[in-house]
C-alpha cells in the first residue's frame, strides 16, 4: 500500500481530521469530531486512526488556529497544547509538522476546485504567479501571505489578526476606542470576527444577539443591524486594504471562514471596496487587485497535503 498522511485541521471548537497522499486529500477520508469530547489532539487522533483503520501513515501534518513555535503550538480559542512529542508518541508518525490554520488554508489555493472560490469584485486579470493573501474571518481572524517560488508555495505564518486595529475617525474611531476598554492593544479580530460583530452590535445597541442574528436582521432592513453590518464591512475594508498596500497581492485577496461567508452577499452593496481602495496615489493598483471567496470546509487539509508533497519531493 502506498503511504499516506495524517493530516488535521484544529478550530477552537471542532477538528477536521483526513488522509492525504501526493494525489491530494483523499476523498471521503475526512471526519470532524468536537474538541470539547477529547482531553488534547493527540486522543483525537487516536480515535481517528481507530476509526478509520488507517495504516502506513508516513507523516502527520496539523493546521492550528494559534502561534506555533517550534515543536509546539496553543490553541488561542481553546486550552489544548500542541505538541508534536505527543503526537508522534500517540499515533507513532515520527515525521511531524505543525502549521498555523491560515497557512494551511494559504497552501491549499492550487487545489481549490473552481466552484469553491468565489469571484466577489473582479478587479484585473488574476496573475497566479503573483503573491496572495488570504485573509480568515471565523472565531477569530488572521492573515496568510502565498508566495509563489520555483519550489513550490511559501506561506510565512503570521497573526495579523491581533495587530492593532488602524486609526479612524467618525463612529469607527468612536467604536475602535470603545473596543480598547476591553482590550487595551485593540486587535483586529476584536472587531473582525464573528465575536467581533457582536462587539459592534452591543456597541450601538447594549444589547446581545449572535452573528447569524445580526446579519439576518441586517438583511430584513432593521437599521442598527444595517448599521453593525456596514461598520463591519467598512472596518474590513480600511484593514483588508492596509494588508494589501503591505503586501501587494496582485493575484489575488481570498476571504475565508464562516464569517467571511455570512457577509459576503452584503459585500458588494457596502462600503468595503471604497474604503479597500482608498490609498490616495495608489488607489488605482487597488481597484486591480481581485477579490475572492473560499467556500471550503476541507480548504486546510488540502493545504495540508499540499504542504506535505512539497516536503517530501524535496
Amino acid at each position: 500500500m502506498a503511504e499516506r498522511w495524517l493530516l488535521a485541521d484544529l478550530g477552537g471548537t471542532n477538528t477536521r481530521v483526513g488522509l492525504g497522499n501526493k494525489a491530494g486529500l483523499i476523498p471521503d477520508s475526512a471526519r470532524s469530531y468536537a474538541n470539547a469530547g477529547f482531553d488534547g489532539l493527540a486522543p483525537l487522533l487516536q480515535t481517528y486512526l481507530d476509526d478509520a483503520k488507517a495504516e502506513n501513515i508516513a507523516a502527520l501534518c496539523a493546521g492550528v488556529a494559534g502561534p506555533v513555535m517550534g515543536e509546539s503550538a496553543q490553541l488561542t480559542n481553546h486550552n489544548w497544547l500542541i505538541e508534536s512529542s505527543a503526537l508522534r508518541s500517540a499515533t507513532g508518525v515520527s515525521d511531524v509538522y505543525l502549521l498555523n490554520d491560515l497557512q494551511a488554508q494559504g497552501y491549499a489555493l492550487d487545489d481549490l476546485s473552481a466552484g469553491r472560490v468565489t469571484p466577489l469584485i473582479t478587479g484585473a486579470q488574476a496573475d497566479k504567479t503573483a503573491t496572495r493573501l488570504v485573509m480568515g474571518l471565523g472565531t477569530g481572524c488572521n492573515v496568510a501571505v502565498v508566495h509563489c517560488t520555483p519550489q513550490g508555495l511559501f506561506v510565512p505564518p503570521a497573526e495579523g489578526g491581533h495587530a492593532t486595529l488602524p486609526h479612524c475617525d467618525g463612529d469607527l474611531g468612536a467604536l475602535i476606542a470603545h473596543l480598547g476598554h476591553d482590550n487595551p492593544h485593540r486587535p483586529i479580530e476584536s472587531a473582525l470576527s464573528g465575536p467581533g460583530l457582536q462587539n459592534i452590535y452591543r456597541w450601538l445597541t447594549g444589547t446581545d444577539l449572535s452573528p447569524d442574528q445580526i446579519i439576518a436582521a441586517s438583511d430584513a432592513g432593521n437599521p442598527l443591524a444595517r448599521q453593525t453590518t456596514d461598520l463591519f464591512l467598512q472596518l474590513l475594508g480600511t484593514v483588508a486594504g492596509n494588508l494589501a498596500l503591505a503586501h501587494l497581492p496582485m493575484g489575488g485577496l481570498y476571504l475565508i471562514g464562516g464569517m467571511a461567508r455570512a457577509i459576503a452577499p452584503s459585500l458588494t452593496s457596502s462600503g468595503f471596496h471604497t474604503a479597500f481602495a482608498a490609498k490616495g496615489p495608489y488607489s488605482a493598483i487597488m481597484q486591480d487587485i481581485p477579490i475572492y471567496l473560499i467556500d471550503d470546509d476541507m480548504a486546510a487539509l488540502r493545504g495540508c497535503t499540499r504542504y506535505l508533497g512539497q516536503i517530501h519531493d524535496v
